[in-house]
């Protein structure tokens, strides 16, 4: 079973963790054929955590996991953070594939929204 996992930053504002949970929803609708499973999680500041929204996706069955990053550039957060949280469960889970995909920021269909966006 394949399983999403978009990673935000987290706020200390709910409603900005809720945006990123009704994104989620709508990615788990136009990703249905591809994923299974599409769930979110947080860097700090909010829950779920990024070890937590891991084992929510392995606890529903997922036999793979792609973590992607909602950064728009490649800082701290990106470069070693995320990646030192998502080793925790690779360690804990050696034979699962969990996985971090490029993040937002890398994508070249970004630079349509955001010329679509300015209109």
């Amino acid at each position: 079973m394949k399983s999403l996992l978009l990673v935000a930053h987290g706020s200390r504002r709910a409603e900005s963790n809720a945006e990123i949970a009704a994104l989620t929803e709508r990615l788990a609708e136009r990703a249905a054929q591809q994923f299974d499973l599409v769930e979110y999680a947080f860097l700090e500041l909010a829950e779920p955590l990024i070890p937590d929204g891991i084992q929510r996706c392995i606890d529903q069955g997922a036999t793979s996991v792609s973590v992607v990053p909602y950064f728009l550039a490649r800082g701290t957060h990106v470069a070693d953070d995320i990646p030192e949280q998502v080793a925790i469960k690779q360690r804990e889970y050696p034979d699962m594939d969990i996985h971090i995909t490029d993040y937002l920021g890398t994508s070249d269909e970004l630079v349509d929204v955001l010329i679509k966006l300015a209109g």
